[in-house]
């Protein structure tokens, strides 16, 4: 039996889980959870990047002390396009900022004014928004940045783990692919532009492909010498590949703060249909491209959860989703990218629709979902002149019953839900192809079926 540690961070919390590789099956353990709760300055949103370090530390510590286990291998992936910047020296110049941070408000605009929208998405195949890398690192030029100025390295949030993990300065092909300056059909970054724009190409470390070894915890971690995998370390490619599809006419939405809609192609496609729709090519874990869509997910009924808690009436998530199945059907809806700033979310979708009660709410939220679902799908259809016939929703969403009827019953597909913890099972099965226990991508999809439960929903 192997035992591989995947370091899953997402926007709302953290953890270290145990992936357990033997007789073609895979078995999680969660071995230690935290909260990931950004921090507010003077200067800005933050990611409390010292502390995820901190709990990382404590999750291995829990399988090498507590449990004695002999680890195979560990593998970090994140949520995607925040960075943090480095000194010659390998200290940390600037903190990684939230991608919820105003600073990059209205500064696409700014940048289309030197390299036209179309230039950039030609150069990318990425989606237009704002929160995306280009628009962060430009906004830090327009500020004349000190820490800009001064910098050696640019990481990623999973990079700079990786680097404080290994000592070594290297960014992962699915996590690079998230920034907008990486070229998707070259698969390197698009340094042409980055110097169009007065952006220095300096700070760009050297790629890694998914599933090599990138190197060996340091020392002074006193946790031995054991391998670190340059995993899938984008949330959303470690979860693709754990997608248990056969065939080729499905698609995928990694569901969770955001929703991840898309399918899985040999290519990019980069063209004006593709430009005009704004959907995004990123690297997927075996070479491929994720065409996707970025969908603003179950943010929205994460915000509203986090108000009523303020006032006082914390709710559990299956509560919520009882609250919404209790009122029927929604009487309007709303866009649901329309809502991707913090604050009173309640209040916000009152403003926008009919939902008086707190049931309502929630039920205009996932009906609302289940309608940009079908929206995303048509698109992806158009593009690819495929016909979509199964939908598989992986991620911690695949668990909201409700929203997988309702996304049946909008598209006309079936959906299959599962597994939940697809992130973690595809971070493990990417480290695994890399030590040589996993042949292709196929095999790794046998081993999720044989591992995890799945529901199919068929549509009414």
């Amino acid at each position: 039996m192997s035992n591989y540690l995947a370091v899953d961070l997402g926007a709302e919390s953290g953890r270290v889980m145990l992936g357990a590789l033997a007789h073609g099956k895979l078995t999680l353990d969660e071995l230690h959870r935290f909260p990931n709760e950004p921090v507010h300055l003077p200067t800005g949103l933050y990611w409390d990047s010292f502390r995820l370090f901190h709990e990382m530390i404590r999750g291995l510590t829990v399988a090498v002390r507590e449990r004695k286990l002999h680890v195979d291998g560990i593998g970090v992936d994140t949520w995607g396009v925040d960075f943090g910047l480095l000194a010659a020296d390998g200290s940390l110049l600037d903190c990684p900022r939230h991608y919820r941070d105003a600073r990059t408000n209205g500064v696409p605009e700014r940048l289309f004014e030197v390299v036209p929208r179309e230039e950039v998405f030609a150069a990318t195949g990425i989606q237009i928004m704002a929160l995306n890398s280009l628009y962060q690192l430009y906004a830090m030029h327009l500020e004349n940045s000190p820490a800009l100025k001064i910098a050696h390295r640019l990481l990623f949030v999973p990079d700079l783990l990786n680097y404080w993990l290994t000592g070594v300065q290297r960014s992962e092909v699915t996590i690079a692919s998230t920034s907008q300056f990486y070229d998707s059909a070259s698969r390197r970054f698009a340094t042409a532009m980055l110097e169009k724009l007065g952006l220095p190409t300096r700070l760009l470390p050297d790629l890694i492909e998914p599933g090599r070894k990138l190197g060996t915890l340091l020392p002074a971690l006193g946790l031995g010498p054991i391998p670190v995998y340059a995993t899938a370390a984008h949330d959303t490619a470690a979860a693709v590949a754990a997608v248990p599809a056969t065939g080729d006419d499905w698609c995928y939405i990694s569901s969770g703060t955001w929703s991840l809609m898309g399918v899985e192609l040999p290519a990019p496609v980069i063209n004006e249909a593709s430009r005009a729709l704004n959907f995004t090519n990123e690297a997927g874990a075996n070479g491929s491209t994720l065409l996707l869509k970025n969908i603003a997910g179950l943010w929205l009924l994460q915000e509203c959860r986090r108000t009523w808690a303020a006032e006082g009436e914390p709710f559990t998530y299956d509560e919520l989703i009882k609250m919404a199945e209790a009122e029927g059907p929604a009487t309007s809806l709303i866009d649901p990218d329309a809502f991707s700033e913090p604050g009173d979310m309640p209040t916000r979708i009152a403003a926008r629709c009919a939902a008086r009660t707190k049931g309502q709410t929630c039920r205009v939220i996932l009906e609302s979902l289940a309608q940009r679902y079908r929206e995303v799908l048509e698109g992806l259809e158009n593009l690819t002149g495929k016909t979509v016939r199964t939908i598989h929703i992986v991620g911690g969403g695949s668990r909201n019953a409700l929203l997988n009827r309702l996304v049946a019953s909008a598209t006309g597909r079936t959906v299959i839900a599962g597994p939940a913890e697809a992130t973690a099972a595809g971070n493990i099965l990417v480290q695994a192809a890399g030590a040589g226990e996993i042949a292709n991508p196929s095999e790794a999809r046998d081993i999720v079926r044989r591992s995890f439960p799945i529901e199919v929903f068929n549509p009414k």
